[in-house]
């Protein structure tokens, strides 16, 4: 595939980049054309009631004083009663506004068609992607199960290996002579800087809210399981890499797909879902990795900027936010995976020391509460309450939320993990198993354990929780009532309590906040630094997914045109920062989790190629055969 590509014509190259670059741009302005779209139907609805009654003077009539609206002119009525003595408004010219909401909805539907059939688009393939199968979403069955045949098909080498890998990314093993880009240590850095994010913090405390403590037990045990998917993603990218002339590493399941499966005698499949995970990564790095990060940065900064008037409907303090982040983000990923690898290799140890030791604190300051919060996790894990939605809601909050989370089986981490300096791929897979040990044993226990036990004193959790049982109940008194068959009055009241219980719930169930608080209860500076966290959080984020984008575009269209990427991604930050983007940044996530499918398919294909490497791998360990260097 890559002898393919550099043998390409510039002019093929351009052409599909320019093709790719309207699509791009097409998503990138959908959603502010949704919003924009809305302006001139109103405009124009203005227009026809302030000309109406100049236009009939101009023509000499004279409109009656009980005259009926053209619109309902053809409209049989009920009954005509004529009331001399009634009120000024009363009089049927009052029914004017009408005619205009049906010329606003007239408008508004020709105007957005094609935002309308974008979201319907997204919309059914979101259903598709997160279909309820037992109330868990399809993606996440394909990538438990994945996980869970990864973990048997290995023989449980996320425990057999664990104490190795952390001699590996000590530097125990790193020969400077090896090929790559970045050490051992530097690729965990890099792919952990792209998954520990907002997630670990606002999803979960929404997971906590939503499932109780018993989430907890389950987010734990898959990730437990998601470190040997990550573990085979990272030694195939590494086996079927490409590296350059100067130096410069391909790699990721891009790559193993296609050449992989050409080797099992599949070598159009393999194309085909290379390419397709190639650009499912590249909408991914533009939605969920760039514009939701600068727009949630954005959000958090807000509360402690002054208010301002929008210039042109933009946010003057959004715009420079957007402007400064782009700066930031540039200087880094204009230097490539090196100078990422750099950065991360400082920031993210230094991000996640600063929580979890914020984080250790307010636990060490409740240590009364915690052997009695270890037998709630346990208990609530197989005995939760109904308001939880019993065993399998519970499970499914849970493990939804580690998959979410640590995206193991996504193959985004592989990418990262590629650029490593070595000689043996099944030593970068130890590394990188390490990966969802960090990002959901470590720091969303760390979440999880805070929120928990300041819970007593925490106001906006239990306003959550207020609103999730007042729907509980009403689902409870709904579905009373019709198996009793009760009065439609009685059933239509309910449903209409139901409906506003929903939305109170939803509006209340703002994980940032509740997370923030958890903090806050503590010391009352702590959101303070819970914010600089965050955003720490997402700038790193950023940096990792421009390179998983740029792999992906360096897939399709060559290293030539890494540079109009990296603009394009870099304009993106301004935009996710500034724009209320919608659907486009849910078909952005939807394009993350379309990564799993080709990934798990070949990761499974492939795995009795991972097996025996690994065999191999582990008897020379053993018997104490690889060189030293620390």
């Amino acid at each position: 595939m890559v002898d393919l590509m550099n043998t390409r014509t510039g002019s093929e190259s351009m052409r599909k980049c320019s093709l790719l670059l309207v699509f791009l741009g097409a998503l990138m302005v959908c959603a502010p054309g949704y919003l924009m779209a809305e302006e001139p139907a109103a405009k124009n609805v203005e227009t026809q009631k302030k000309d109406s009654p100049k236009k009939a003077e101009e023509k000499g009539e004279k409109k009656p004083a009980n005259a009926v609206p053209a619109a309902d002119k053809d409209k049989k009525p009920a009954a005509r009663v004529v009331k001399v003595d009634r009120p000024e408004a009363a009089k049927p010219a009052k029914r004017a506004p009408a005619v205009a909401k049906k010329v606003t909805k007239k408008v508004k539907k020709k105007k957005n068609i094609v935002v309308h059939g974008f979201e319907v688009f997204v919309g059914f393939l979101g259903k598709t992607v997160f279909f309820p199968i037992f109330g868990f979403p399809f993606v996440v069955i394909i990538l438990v199960l994945g996980s869970i045949f990864f973990t048997f098909r290995m023989g449980f080498i996320n425990l057999r290996g664990f104490a190795h890998s952390i001699q590996i990314i000590r530097g125990k093993y790193d020969n400077p002579d090896d090929e790559g880009e970045i050490s051992h240590f530097q690729a965990l850095t890099s792919s952990l800087s792209a998954t520990v994010g907002l997630g670990n913090i606002a999803g979960v405390a929404v997971a906590v809210g939503k499932g109780g403590a018993g989430a907890v037990f389950w987010m734990i045990l898959i990730a437990f399981f998601g470190m040997t998917a990550k573990f085979v993603e990272c030694s195939l990218a590494q086996m079927w890499r490409t590296i350059e002339d100067d130096g410069t590493v391909h790699g990721g399941p891009m790559y193993y797909i296609s050449r992989g499966l050409e080797e099992k005698n599949l070598g159009v499949a393999g194309k085909f879902l290379g390419g397709f995970f190639a650009v499912c990564i590249i909408g991914g790095a533009f939605g969920g990795g760039n514009m939701f990060q600068a727009n949630q940065s954005f959000e958090l900064i807000a509360k402690y900027v002054p208010a301002t008037t929008p210039v042109m409907g933009v946010n003057p303090y959004a715009l420079g936010f957007g402007l400064l982040l782009a700066i930031i983000v540039g200087l880094i990923i204009l230097g490539g995976i090196k100078r990422i690898g750099s950065a991360t290799s400082k920031i993210v140890p230094f991000m996640v020391a600063l929580y979890i030791g914020t984080a250790i604190i307010i636990i060490l300051m409740n240590v009364g509460r915690i052997p009695g919060l270890l037998v709630e996790i346990v208990q609530s894990a197989f005995n939760p309450g109904a308001m939880y939605g019993g065993l399998l809601g519970v499970m499914v909050i849970g493990i939804s939320r580690a998959v979410f989370s640590n995206e193991a089986g996504i193959g985004s981490a592989a990418i990262a993990h590629s650029a490593a300096k070595t000689d043996e791929p099944i030593r970068e897979g130890m590394v990188a198993m390490i990966g969802p040990f960090i990002d959901t044993v470590m720091i969303c226990l760390m979440t999880a354990s805070v929120i928990l036990l300041t819970a007593p004193d925490n106001k906006t959790l239990q306003a959550m929780q207020s609103a999730q049982k007042n729907v509980y109940t009403l689902n409870v008194a709904l579905a009373k009532a019709q198996k009793e068959k009760k009065a439609k009055a009685i059933i239509a009241g309910l449903k209409s309590k139901l409906s506003f219980a929903k939305k109170d719930y939803k509006s209340k169930s703002k994980g940032a906040a509740i997370t923030s608080a958890a903090f806050g209860s503590v010391f009352s500076w702590f959101p303070i630094l819970l914010s600089i966290v965050v955003f720490l959080f997402a700038y790193s984020t950023m940096v990792s997914w421009s390179y998983y984008g740029e792999r992906g575009w360096a897939y399709l269209f060559g290293s030539g045109s890494i540079m109009i990427y990296r603009m394009l991604f870099l304009c993106a930050i301004v935009l996710g920062s500034v724009a209320n983007l919608g659907v486009v940044l849910d078909f952005s996530d939807i394009m993350i989790f379309l990564c799993a499918f080709p990934n798990i398919i070949a990761g499974v294909l492939l795995s009795g190629i991972v097996k025996e490497r690994l065999d191999d791998y582990w008897t020379r360990f053993q018997k104490g055969e690889f060189k030293e260097y620390k």
